[in-house]
């Protein structure tokens, strides 16, 4: 095989490919155009069904004028006859013969005409089954289908949002940790505020003489005085 050869089965391989997997990713929407295009087809079918079922009645009713004529012609020859009138019975005989080839023709037809309808009805009412068959299994492969992008898109989100999930823990713990040295702050203050008044309290009491009071050198002092009165 020379070379050029190769290219083109190389190109022919590819273009096959590539309509392969055009048709696979279009798989549904080509699935449901097809199942519209069969609607098409069955309701043209009806109209079809519906002429023929036409012809089938009009050819009946022609069936039964002319049996009704062959009827009324084959008295009227049966009179001629009874009355010996061989040549007006069989100028009668001449146009039942013509009547019954016509009505020959007219069951031949009808015939026909009833044949080919019930085999289309029944053509119909396959095809109705089919695609509403069709139908459902659309159905279930549209809901297969948004299942598995659905799981898809939660699979691909978790795994795409493992490091986001990280990130947003160590937000959290900064958050955490900043309110948690805000009340901290907190706190301190109205310790440091208590103590302010605690100790402004017991120097207000100092000062009255109540409570405990220094024990300074001054105090021991006076003490040791009053002992040698």
């Amino acid at each position: 095989m020379s070379i050029f050869k190769k290219i083109m089965t190389a190109i022919r391989g590819g273009a096959s490919e590539a309509g392969e997997a055009i048709i696979d990713a279009n798989a549904t929407r080509i699935f449901e155009q097809e199942i519209r295009d069969a609607e098409n087809h069955l309701t043209k079918a009806k109209r079809d069904l519906t002429g023929v079922m036409a012809e089938q009645m009009s050819a009946k009713r022609e069936v039964d004028r002319l049996t009704r004529e062959v009827s009324e012609h084959e008295g009227y020859a049966t009179q001629a006859l009874e009355k010996g009138d061989e040549t007006l019975a069989l100028a009668v005989a001449e146009k039942i013969a013509t009547l019954e080839g016509t009505l020959a023709d007219q069951q031949q037809a009808h015939d026909s005409f009833s044949g080919n309808a019930e085999r289309l009805k029944e053509l119909v009412k396959r095809s109705e089954r089919q695609v509403a068959e069709h139908k459902r299994q659309l159905s279930m492969v549209k809901t297969t289908e948004s299942v598995q992008k659905a799981t898809s898109a939660i699979t691909d989100n978790f795994s795409s949002s493992n490091s986001k999930l990280l990130s947003a823990k160590d937000s959290l713990e900064r958050i955490k940790a900043k309110q948690q040295k805000f009340d901290d702050k907190m706190k301190a203050g109205e310790l440091l505020e208590s103590e302010n008044s605690d100790s402004s309290l017991q120097a207000q009491l100092k000062a009255a003489g109540i409570g405990s009071q220094d024990n300074s050198a001054n105090s021991v002092l006076e003490r040791l005085k009053a002992k040698q009165k």
